[in-house]
């Protein structure tokens, strides 16, 4: 048990991502674990909660108005396809705000960056024209499409 936070644990790792929310906590906690596997919610008063996103522990506190989230910070989530792109980003956006670059605030304010993995192997890619087109795709995009990044980097190789 942790010493400053009764009912909540001490989880592995000593760093962990907390959130502060208005007074939307508990529902915040029950959107995000409905999204993500592996997910639950370790504890949840009427200050401060604790749940799990995908084997990552956060904590959460009811804080008030007082501080917002921002662009500051935010939270990648690194898919193996077109398929798991779209999930997240459809659960995550429904409510929220897309913007750019695969990035939305969700509709609790938290902004999120959705990527395919292979984003970074076309932005790396050795041969300049290809990285230069996957990257100038890119910034035409809201929701990251694989096969958009893909036919504009062919193409630069093609020309």
């Amino acid at each position: 048990m942790d010493p400053v936070c009764p009912g909540m644990s001490l989880a592995s790792s000593h760093i962990q991502p907390c959130l502060w929310f208005d007074d939307r906590l508990e529902e915040a906690a029950r959107f995000y674990t409905a999204i993500f596997p592996n997910s639950s919610i370790s504890h949840l008063g009427p200050v401060a909660g604790e749940f799990t996103l995908d084997g990552l522990t956060f904590r959460g506190v009811n804080g008030g108005p007082e501080i917002a989230f921002s662009e500051a910070v935010s939270f990648s989530i690194v898919c193996r396809d077109q398929s798991e792109v779209d999930y997240y980003w459809d659960s995550l956006a429904d409510g929220g705000q897309e913007s750019v670059c695969g990035w939305l605030k969700d509709r609790f304010g938290l902004s999120w960056q959705v990527v395919p993995a292979r984003l970074h192997d076309l932005l790396s890619d050795p041969d300049p024209r290809r990285a230069e087109a996957a990257s100038r795709a890119l910034l035409g995009m809201r929701r990251i499409v694989v096969a958009q990044l893909e036919a504009a980097a062919d193409a630069a190789r093609a020309g």
